[in-house]
């Protein structure tokens, strides 16, 4: 439930730009018709109409995200709330001023928010979040702590460039797919090397069975 929770936003963009840019005209007309009033001129071109409508969608389902989550009285991640301002602030941009290119720096400014957060935390109040999260069910030795916890901030930090890169040189269109699945696969794939790297650890922190027997009374 909270992974689809967690993603309902970006396959609501992705699914509504997809259709929208399949009819470019007939968006464009529902958009100037149904949402002028929030466009600058209140008239939206055909190659516009696809991005404002699937950023229309994306702000209406992180509010949600954020009202489902308040009405069942569970906490409103920090992360969510930074997505909640950059989505109004920069997806708003990009509907009144007809610019896309706003809603692209969304996802930087997430990816770099998240890098500096664990920076922060590490940095001046002594936390480790990677190992606030996941500390209970691996018991590994501060050291890969603090090296899991650079290897997040770098990875945040990579991602927010990747993305600009891949907006600025490629197609709308194509940027939006890369949103979807290429930031996914890439997430995963980091997952699985860090799973990978942390192995070796694991196994060293797990006791031999012999030993275990031996210390059996």
């Amino acid at each position: 439930m909270k992974i689809l929770l967690d993603f309902l936003p970006l396959i609501l963009f992705f699914a509504t730009f997809k259709f929208a840019e399949g009819s470019a005209d007939a968006a464009a007309a529902f958009a100037s018709q149904h949402f002028g009033f929030l466009v600058k001129g209140g008239v939206v071109g055909a190659s516009e109409a696809p991005v404002l409508l699937a950023t229309l969608v994306v702000i209406a389902a992180t509010l949600t995200q954020v009202l489902v989550l308040k009405l069942m009285r569970r906490k409103v991640d920090t992360m969510l709330w930074i997505s909640l301002v950059l989505v109004v602030v920069l997806g708003g941009a990009t509907v009144w001023f007809h610019n896309e290119t706003f809603i692209k720096w969304k996802p930087s400014g997430l990816y770099w928010a998240m890098a500096l957060t664990f920076w922060v935390s590490a940095r001046f109040f002594g936390k480790n979040l990677i190992q606030a999260m996941m500390g209970k069910e691996l018991p590994l030795p501060d050291a890969i702590w603090q090296r899991l916890n650079w290897a997040w901030i770098g990875f945040f930090a990579f991602m927010g460039v990747l993305n600009l890169l891949v907006a600025y040189n490629f197609s709308t269109s194509t940027w939006a797919s890369f949103k979807v699945f290429g930031t996914t696969g890439l997430i995963l794939l980091f997952t699985i090397a860090q799973g990978l790297y942390l192995s070796p650890h694991l196994k060293e922190e797990t006791p031999p069975e012999g030993a275990a027997k031996d210390a059996t009374p």
